[in-house]
């Protein structure tokens, strides 16, 4: 397989066309990109199987409140904690060979999950499978820029990587409802068996191995120093979303900004680090992370709170709530494919503006959010909207990021860029999740009637899924007064989602501006 050009010639952005000659994909290369769809989707989906899930979930397991926002992100969290390592020893050890073992790792833990008998046990199998999927998603995406030398192929082909792992997000609850209305909830892990047997057995055959030359031995102290660093922020950043600036979240955030330091500080003086921080010297790369960042932020938290308000105040069974969430996937399906071919005639930096742009109009909608169907009308719409900006940021900034890379740094800038998303849709259901909830218990605390018991007042206080357990032995007014005050925490999320998204499309716009279109190689190049 032929490998990048170099460096500079294998920008997959560039401000003028060339006519530089890049080897063609063939059969073969578009069969492999086939393959590395599969657990790509897998991945996307272990990210929202369980939103559906949460109160089945609830009622089986018990978990408190923080017990449910653990089992719903510390596989985000761990994955963000662990790509950069992983990304780094893919380039190391072969991207073909850690794809492998990392598949083999995600379906032992996902048979764990999916047998789990206590919250305890889901959190640590759900850790267990981010640690996992940390070692599939920088290879499967950085296998791409072996599979394609040619840009405007390359840049095409992560289109379709990012558009399956946004599929695979987006089709997590309607597999989890699928399968909650036949099976139990640990049923859905089990989909990752037949998924990592065939790529086991595929991945020899059309996958490319790929070892960065000259690579020097894994910095076990960088290892140390980044999972020190990040660890402890995105806590102290879960905790203080939750429970506002306690001493201890704080103490966490400077602990891990501390680590950072010290992680950025080695990095500069290695020969071979684990991560080139020289990279963010590239306007475009940096950029486009940030904007990876926080549209994934408000996506993660935001579709977390529409699946809940579908099952839970629209009150849809999980299959039908998650066929609700067809029309948003469509919508990021066709951006995530279209971006790219679109890109190749308007500049990429104004086409992510307008998805944005899109986007934000959506989370105003979300934030005029009421109940009934008005609400069901209003919150498909805007999240369609909100789906559309997903598809394309994901397709064209990954793209950017990687292709902004060397050769032998794309597993390293693979991570980055699937770091900063993970750790976005984590994130995302940390904070807008929180922030919803604590807007939940302010409006309900005031106002609980005093004939209520403990255990009756503090899960009403907790949240809109733990008084559905209970919604039995509850007054009717009381159920409706929690999903209004759901819906005012979801309003006020959108809210924030809607001006942080749109401060993401001005500088888009701005920054990106002279980010110019995919070379075109020569026609006349020899099939690859």
């Amino acid at each position: 397989m032929t490998s990048h050009c170099e460096a500079e010639l294998g920008q997959t952005y560039v401000a003028t066309e060339t006519a530089l000659s890049f080897p063609r994909a063939g059969a073969r290369e578009w069969a492999g990109l086939a393959l590395l769809a599969l657990p790509t989707i897998l991945l996307g989906l272990d990210l929202t199987l369980l939103h559906l899930a949460l109160p089945a979930l609830a009622a089986d397991l018990q978990p408190t409140s923080t017990q449910a926002l653990w089992i719903m992100d510390a596989y985000g969290f761990m994955i963000a904690g662990f790509l950069i390592t992983m990304g780094t020893l893919g380039d190391r050890i072969g991207r073909r060979k850690l794809l492998m073992i990392g598949a083999t790792a995600f379906a032992i833990a996902s048979v764990i999950a999916a047998f789990s008998t206590s919250a305890v046990t889901l959190i640590a199998a759900r850790a267990a499978l981010g640690i996992s999927a940390a070692t599939l998603m920088p290879s499967t995406l950085a296998l791409i820029s072996n599979l394609f030398a040619d840009p405007r192929q390359r840049a095409l082909g992560f289109g379709i990587w990012t558009t399956m792992f946004a599929l695979g997000m987006a089709l997590g609850p309607v597999v989890g409802g699928a399968l909650l209305e036949h099976f139990w909830w640990g049923a859905a892990f089990l989909i990752a068996a037949p998924v990592v047997v065939l790529l086991l057995l595929l991945a020899p055959i059309l996958l490319p191995e790929y070892r960065a030359p000259n690579a020097g031995r894994l910095d076990l102290s960088s290892v140390a120093l980044s999972l020190a660093a990040m660890l402890p922020a995105v806590y102290g950043v879960k905790q203080i979303a939750k429970d506002g600036f306690a001493p201890g979240a704080i103490g966490a955030i400077v602990v891990g900004l501390v680590f950072g330091a010290l992680f950025v500080r080695r990095q500069r003086r290695l020969s071979d680090p684990l991560l080139d921080v020289s990279l963010f010297g590239n306007r475009a790369f940096s950029v486009a992370l940030i904007v990876l960042l926080f549209g994934l932020i408000a996506v993660g938290g935001t579709m977390l709170l529409v699946t809940q308000y579908l099952q839970l105040v629209v009150g849809f069974s999980p299959i039908v709530a998650g066929l609700w969430m067809g029309p948003p996937a469509l919508g990021m399906v066709v951006a995530g494919v279209g971006a790219p071919l679109v890109a190749r005639r308007i500049r990429p930096g104004f086409v992510v503006a307008l998805a944005l742009g899109l986007s934000a109009a959506g989370y105003v909608m979300l934030s005029q959010l009421g109940s009934g169907t008005d609400g069901l009308v209003t919150v498909v719409a805007g999240f369609s909207l909100a789906y559309l900006g997903l598809g394309t940021i994901a397709a064209l900034g990954t793209d950017l990021v990687v292709g902004s890379a060397p050769a032998e740094k794309a597993g390293s800038a693979s991570a980055m860029s699937e770091t900063v998303q993970d750790l976005g849709v984590s994130l995302g259901i940390a904070v807008l999740g929180s922030l919803s909830a604590a807007v939940y218990r302010h409006l309900m605390v005031a106002s609980l009637p005093e004939n209520l018991s403990r255990e009756t007042r503090e899960a009403v206080n907790d949240s809109l899924w733990a008084v559905s357990s209970i919604a039995s032995r509850l007054p009717a007014d009381l159920v409706e007064q929690a999903q209004a005050a759901f819906i005012a925490g979801f309003n006020l999320a959108s809210v924030a989602s809607a001006v942080g998204v749109a401060m993401l499309a001005i500088l888009a716009a701005v920054a990106l501006q002279h980010v110019g279109v995919p070379a075109r190689s020569d026609s006349r190049s020899p099939s690859g």
